[in-house]
């Protein structure tokens, strides 16, 4: 079995707790069905949030959907002028037996600006 990396974000239209959570949830649960994973083959994962997201910590989204044993943090994305604002992102670890190629990261909402070369 590979250790592999999947890659994730998604704008959020507000800084509160629920639009957060909310958000949070829909990239974990896309991340995981896209590449048909379970909570068992995640290893870890880190969550940014750029600077203007301070309402909630992303990875309880995750504890609330059941990975209650996966690692977890969270940090705060640089504030790069100009950058996308509102964005969680995610880098998850994952054991999979997928090539490294046929992994489907997620880039969702307004985030899909970030990844335009990648299929939604």
């Amino acid at each position: 079995m590979a250790v592999r990396a999947v890659r994730g974000a998604i704008q959020v239209d507000g800084d509160s707790r629920e639009q957060i959570l909310e958000g949070a949830a829909e990239l974990v649960t896309t991340v995981l069905d896209r590449n048909e994973l379970t909570a068992e083959d995640v290893i870890s994962i880190l969550f940014t949030a750029t600077p203007d997201l301070t309402a909630e910590f992303p990875a309880y989204a995750a504890r609330q959907l059941g990975l209650t044993d996966v690692p977890l943090l969270c940090a705060s994305e640089i504030a790069v002028p100009g950058a996308l604002p509102r964005t969680l992102r995610l880098l998850a670890h994952v054991e999979t037996q997928k090539p490294r190629a046929a992994l489907r990261h997620a880039y969702l909402r307004g985030a899909a600006a970030l990844r335009t070369d990648l299929p939604q």
